[in-house]
């Protein structure tokens, strides 16, 4: 897929892929970021014609990360894993969790250098690099960012940590060893550790006129990752060995819902699982 450079795209960092879209970029672009180039711009469209749904989907996993990160804040949680935590945008886990526990900590994981970048940026104007942290790394490699992330010294590994692995698991296919990779996460937690995540299922979905998904599907194989459906129990699967918290897996747009105001949620409260995207959080013992 090419395009033409548009004008108004920013000066990409180092390192940044122009030649293909990019997931997190084209995420970015569904919330109303400007992280993203007019590669990503114009494959976002066609998702668009494809699934017009698609920009209030993308507001709704932001949701559920926040009523997550959230809850965990409740429950006196105040050091955070963000792993695929993508290009900042409104709401993010350090300022979600500081609103609640102004002493609370995160480091920041993601592959893509914009993301990065930007995280970088962000906490640097906010006056918060230090306190959180921002790291370029690849959530295959369990055993690198647990190391990495401990040496920025934000992170207390005697004490509960949330890991948040919201909107990415779906980007892992099923060649690759998923479950082994989380399963090592949650052994390096210490007790008292939560999980939060999410995942995208064919199981119980509705259907509305102009709801291609197949579709989309198809044209994120032309991508950076494209992306893989799992169904409620294999998504489930993930959390063997914690204390779910209640009322366990659920749809994302109905995960505790009262819990804060939704916005886009609210727009599927009467059918949650027209979202396609289910949500989960496990305490561990």
């Amino acid at each position: 897929m090419t395009t033409q450079q548009d004008p108004r795209d920013p000066e990409a960092p180092e390192g940044v892929d122009l030649e293909r879209p990019n997931v997190a970029r084209v995420y970015d672009w569904f919330l109303g970021g400007s992280a993203n180039w007019a590669i990503d711009r114009e494959f976002g469209a066609q998702v668009l014609k494809q699934f017009p749904e698609v920009k209030t989907f993308a507001r709704v996993g932001r949701d559920f990360l926040g009523r997550g990160v959230g809850y965990l804040a409740h429950q006196g949680i105040t050091q955070f894993l963000d792993i695929g935590s993508g290009v900042p945008t409104v709401g993010n886990v350090h300022q979600i969790a500081s609103a609640i526990n102004p002493d609370s900590r995160v480091v920041y994981i993601d592959i893509e250098p914009v993301a990065v970048a930007h995280s970088q940026l962000l906490l640097e104007r906010e006056g918060l690099l230090g306190r959180h942290a921002v790291l370029q790394g690849d959530v295959r490699d369990p055993a690198d960012i647990w190391k990495r992330a401990l040496e920025t010294g934000v992170l207390d590994p005697r004490q509960p940590i949330g890991l948040v692995l919201v909107g990415l698991l779906y980007f892992l296919g099923p060649d690759e060893p998923v479950h082994e990779m989380v399963q090592r996460y949650l052994d390096l937690l210490p007790s008292g550790s939560y999980f939060l995540s999410s995942h995208l299922t064919e199981d119980g979905v509705t259907r509305k006129e102009g709801d291609n998904r197949e579709n989309v599907q198809e044209l994120y194989k032309k991508t950076s990752a494209p992306f893989h459906l799992r169904s409620r129990a294999e998504f489930a699967s993930f959390f063997d060995g914690l204390e779910m918290v209640e009322p366990g897996i659920d749809w994302m747009a109905a995960w505790h819902l009262d819990e804060a105001a939704s916005r886009a949620s609210d727009r599927f409260a009467d059918d949650p699982t027209f979202t396609g995207g289910l949500g989960g959080l496990g305490r561990k013992p």
